[in-house]
């Protein structure tokens, strides 16, 4: 006779595959234009892949789906038992940082599912990036399971299992061409309300021109930052908005000026000011918001940003706005 008791307390194991579907591929590509930004995870908990047994390797992700779904896919053909943390819908590093991807959480799972009662071994293979939010010698004293990190991307974790070695490439975080591409449409989704009424108003004040020059300011911050990166001059994120702000203001500049060659000396330089003082400091406090999406930038360091360069976009932009209306006012 079975004992309803025990399979009411018994550990809930959901199953899943390492094949993406159609709708996870759809997910994917809302969850990378920001549409319904906390939708798009999966039920906390233990999932089994393929016919998991008791030497079975534990991975532990987060519960948004992107992370999911690469820790699955990148399993293919393996037996594997997944251990989701509630990250809130949080990838695991950004979740890390939170300490929604942290020690509590992971002790929490290991006793809820029952891990102890269905894997012989004593280790959970977390991913690199996740080690922030972990004390790995609390996890081990608390649940008696080892944490081992693995690598930094899940498709590297067929090799690393051969050996459970990570080779410098898999320990490196790389922030190429394709990375930052991703995050485009991401900030131009949050922004587009923001650049829709700025091309507006500015249409309305002064026509398709001056539309042109505020949607030029934002496609500058969000699109040819994050491609030009890695080769505009100096290290602060600040200072690079500053100068690809001051080259996508000189055209502007330079055709104000051209298109009123009789206007007064003074005039000439209050037209070519407004310009080249507004669109630099609008375009550097647009990049600002591109460090908290970067590999390479630090709290503090992003302080120190802030507090240095702010009052100069301020300044910049207070003369700027000054030199328009006096171009207004004064004839």
């Amino acid at each position: 006779m079975i004992n309803l008791d025990i399979l009411t307390k018994a550990p809930r194991i959901l199953p899943t595959t390492s094949r993406l579907t159609i709708a996870d591929r759809w997910d994917h590509i809302l969850a990378r234009l920001a549409w319904k930004r906390n939708a798009h995870r999966v039920e906390p908990g233990l999932y089994a892949l393929g016919n998991p047994t008791p030497e079975t390797p534990v991975f532990v992700t987060a519960n948004y789906t992107l992370s999911f779904d690469a820790l699955r896919s990148a399993l293919m053909g393996m037996d594997a038992y997944l251990l989701v943390l509630d990250t809130q819908g949080v990838n695991v590093w950004c979740a890390a940082g939170k300490s929604t991807f942290g020690t509590d959480e992971i002790v929490n799972r290991v006793f809820t599912t029952g891990l102890k009662n269905l894997v012989s071994h004593r280790k959970l293979i977390l991913p690199q990036l996740g080690a922030p939010g972990v004390a790995a010698h609390e996890v081990k004293k608390r649940t008696g399971f080892l944490v081992e990190y693995g690598p930094v991307r899940a498709a590297d974790l067929p090799r690393y299992m051969k050996t459970h070695k990570a080779t410098s490439d898999m320990r490196r975080v790389c922030f190429g061409l394709r990375d930052r591409l991703v995050l485009i449409p991401v900030d131009i989704v949050q922004m587009l309300l923001w650049i829709t009424l700025a091309a507006l108003v500015f249409y309305l004040l002064g026509g398709w021109f001056s539309a042109l020059t505020a949607l030029t300011v934002f496609m500058a911050g969000l699109v040819l930052f994050p491609i030009l990166l890695p080769w505009i001059p100096t290290d602060d994120f600040s200072m690079k908005g500053l100068i690809l702000g001051v080259l996508v203001a000189l055209p502007f500049a330079i055709f104000a000026c051209l298109g009123n060659p009789d206007a007064h000396w003074w005039r000439q330089i209050l037209l070519a000011l407004q310009y080249l003082l507004i669109l630099p400091a609008t375009v550097a406090f647009i990049t600002l918001n591109f460090t908290g999406s970067s590999t390479f930038t630090s709290r503090t360091g992003v302080r120190k940003e802030i507090f240095t360069y702010v009052p100069v976009m301020a300044w910049m932009g207070g003369i700027g706005l000054a030199s328009t209306l006096a171009l207004l006012f004064i004839r």
